[in-house]
């Protein structure tokens, strides 16, 4: 039995399901998936969309259809899902933790009666998969948070999330790439892109890769281009 299934979504798509609840085990495996048709279909799928346990195909119904491509694409998952998995890279994002650019990270502490310094260390203590990118360019869903240091989410969203913010909600974590209004709550801000239009790889992070944030002082974030509320 194919560790998949396949299935239309709408007249200019295919849904590839590789499982029904978030997985760590599925990210390696949708990762895989993604890129071999990105190198196998070109020409013949315009759009991507890798997620927590799905791969949206997109194509021109012009030229393309399900029963063209749907036995194309088992054909080459078959060859490829039966081949060990590999780990995608291990992207350091540089954080400077701090409630002046934290306002939340008191309130994360006083929610599991530790110190701020025992909240850092929680969250900086283990890397996190990318499972998805989504919900504004650049903003990669990490997980997961230990049960440690899971926190809900605000009761009110703020209206607006600078740039960089580095948030937690329930058992996930984030960077915000551009400001947006958010829920999260706010630990601290990196001076690391998140989105950048002018690089060829318009995020540092693809689904599958780990990253592990890493504390840095104040100055050492103003000297990587940081900035301050003011």
């Amino acid at each position: 039995m194919a560790d998949w299934t396949l299935e239309p979504a709408g007249a200019d798509g295919l849904l590839l399901r590789f499982g029904d609840r978030i997985d760590p085990a599925l990210v390696p495996k949708i990762r895989a998936a993604t890129d071999c048709l990105a190198s196998r279909l070109t020409g013949r799928v315009r759009d991507l969309v890798p997620s927590y346990t799905t791969l949206l195909v997109g194509f021109d119904p012009r030229y393309e259809s399900f029963d063209s491509l749907a036995p194309l694409i088992e054909s080459l998952l078959s060859e490829l899902l039966t081949a060990p998995s590999q780990a995608g890279r291990l992207v350091e994002i540089p954080v400077y933790y701090h409630p002046s650019v934290g306002p939340d990270l008191e309130r994360v502490a006083a929610f599991h009666r530790i110190t701020i310094d025992e909240a850092v260390r929680r969250h900086t203590a283990r890397e996190y998969t990318v499972y998805t990118i989504g919900f504004a360019p650049g903003f990669a869903y990490l997980g997961e948070v230990a049960d440690e240091l899971a926190t809900p989410r605000l009761d009110s969203p703020r209206k607006s999330v600078p740039v960089g913010s580095v948030a937690l909600a329930d058992r996930q974590t984030a960077v915000y790439p551009v400001s947006t209004p958010g829920g999260w709550n706010l630990l601290g801000r990196t001076a690391l892109k998140m989105f950048d239009s002018d690089r060829d790889n318009l995020c540092p992070v693809a689904p599958g890769d780990r990253v592990r944030f890493v504390s840095i002082s104040r100055d050492e974030f103003l000297a990587q281009g940081g900035w301050l509320d003011d």
